[in-house]
């Protein structure tokens, strides 16, 4: 399985990456060492704020595409519903469940 995440930041920054086992991701970024991305290092991460999963790394790869294309203000709705309809035309959401939303 693979994971698609979207991150709070302590600044109020959104960060998404994708990972197979979410919570070393998260501990990776929060400890800010060699194995977090570079974002992370310079803006402290808090924790998840919405997580999908997925069968395949494309999936994953594209979804984490489609969102960090997204305006911020959509980023925020995305991660407060979890509902992934808003990319429908460029997705097929059906494929992607939801395991953490709304949650800060």
């Amino acid at each position: 399985m693979y994971y698609t995440y979207m991150l709070r930041c302590v600044d109020g920054s959104i960060y998404t990456g994708i990972t197979t086992e979410p919570a070393r991701r998260l501990r990776e970024h929060i400890q800010a060492g060699k194995r977090a991305a570079g974002y992370t290092r310079s803006h402290k991460a808090e924790g998840f704020i919405a997580i999908w999963q997925s069968e395949e790394r494309s999936m994953a790869s594209r979804l984490e595409a489609l969102i960090k294309s997204l305006p911020k203000n959509k980023k925020e709705e995305l991660a407060k519903s979890g509902d992934l309809s808003m990319l429908n035309d460029r997705l097929d959401v059906g494929r992607y469940t939801n395991i953490l939303s709304g949650k800060e």
